[in-house]
């Protein structure tokens, strides 16, 4: 019967490390980020290959943006190659003071906003300054980093814009734009480095 409580209590340390671990980072009013994500189309490319996953370049990308939600995935097609979204924000979409207008969350491969009126933005302005995004390590450090952030981080991505096909069948498509929604409006970034920003 003590074992049993002492796995119990042990367990329950564990999780209450966790949560407090990867807990809600709240900043000060005002804007963090006041750069817009940079890509370079690319011309030329070498396909880049992850066990039976095609990897096409489409563009050079990097960024500077506040983490507004993250969600890991574990079953589907995709989550061996990508264990995890990032939704994330840049100029007004990084200042805490709209943020606390606006309930993030996402589920299934998906990033949805609401708020109650009157609203804190405009939804294009929501749009054009936020965007979640599927991430793949490009390596095993790469995937450490990434289970290490915290919604509320501020962090510097670095990497590509990519297509993913597979001779199975399966075939994903990034977004090329940061002013598009709906289906096909994710990015899909190869994530080659990353930094996480001190709070």
């Amino acid at each position: 019967m003590k074992k049993a409580l002492y796995i119990c209590l042990a367990l329950l340390a564990v999780l209450t490390w966790r949560d407090w671990s990867h807990r809600e980072i709240v900043h000060e009013p005002g804007i963090l980020v006041t750069e817009l994500p940079r890509q370079r189309d690319l011309a030329a490319f070498t396909p880049i290959v992850i066990e039976e996953y095609r990897l096409t370049p489409r563009a050079e990308f990097n960024l500077r943006a506040r983490v507004l939600s993250r969600e890991n995935y574990r079953w589907g097609n995709e989550s061996d190659l990508s264990p995890l979204d990032l939704a994330l924000g840049w100029g007004v979409m990084s200042d805490q003071s709209v943020l606390d207008r606006i309930t993030i969350t996402q589920a299934a491969r998906w990033y949805f906003t609401r708020y109650e009126s009157p609203a804190p933005l405009p939804d294009q302005e929501i749009i054009y300054n936020s965007s979640n995004m599927h991430m793949i390590p490009a390596n095993p450090w790469v995937r450490k980093k990434l289970k290490e952030i915290r919604k509320g981080n501020v962090v510097r991505l670095k990497g590509k814009l990519v297509d993913v096909d597979a001779d199975s069948g399966f075939h994903w498509r990034t977004s090329m734009r940061r002013d598009d929604t709906g289906n096909g409006s994710c990015e899909i970034f190869y994530v080659e480095d990353l930094y996480i920003e001190e709070s």
